[in-house]
């Protein structure tokens, strides 16, 4: 068991040392991902727990919570 994960490790290792346009387009691989999870996230989904006053977010997220199980009283459903 030992000497096949050895053989993988130098198998990916020389894989890797030997790439040319490989390394270019990891690059780029990564780049993207970084955009995707920090940059996107700065912009599009705010801090709500942030907002919570005095340090209480498990009452903010409680209320929250509370708030959107409840029906509108605006809607009527017909039964």
């Amino acid at each position: 068991m030992k000497q096949a994960i050895i053989s993988i490790w130098c198998f990916y290792r020389d894989g890797f040392r030997q790439m040319t346009w490989g390394r270019v387009l990891w690059l780029i691989i990564l780049l993207k991902l970084f955009v995707m999870f920090v940059v996107l996230r700065l912009f599009f989904f705010p801090d709500f727990l942030g907002e919570a006053a005095g340090g209480d977010k498990g009452g903010y997220v409680g209320n929250e919570l509370i708030e959107r199980a409840a029906p509108s009283e605006s809607l009527h459903y017909p039964y």
